[in-house]
């Protein structure tokens, strides 16, 4: 049998083992289908930003009040 001094030596060895072999295995693959981005977002934010600045503009130099 195990000496009193080597048993929590030998449950940590065994606890490490257990651990080790049930960590999963990653894979890091490239994609098969090219990445799209959509860009609508940005342009459809530009649009609406100009539209507000010339909106402003007109507020200035044509004032309703």
């Amino acid at each position: 049998m195990l000496n009193s001094r080597r048993m929590p030596f030998a449950k940590l060895l065994l606890a490490a083992l257990v651990v080790s072999a049930c960590t999963p295995a990653v894979r890091v693959e490239a994609p098969r289908e090219p990445i799209t981005i959509n860009l609508n977002i940005k342009l459809d934010a530009d649009v609406r930003l100009r539209i507000e600045e010339e909106a402003e503009e007109d507020v200035r130099t044509n004032p309703i009040f």
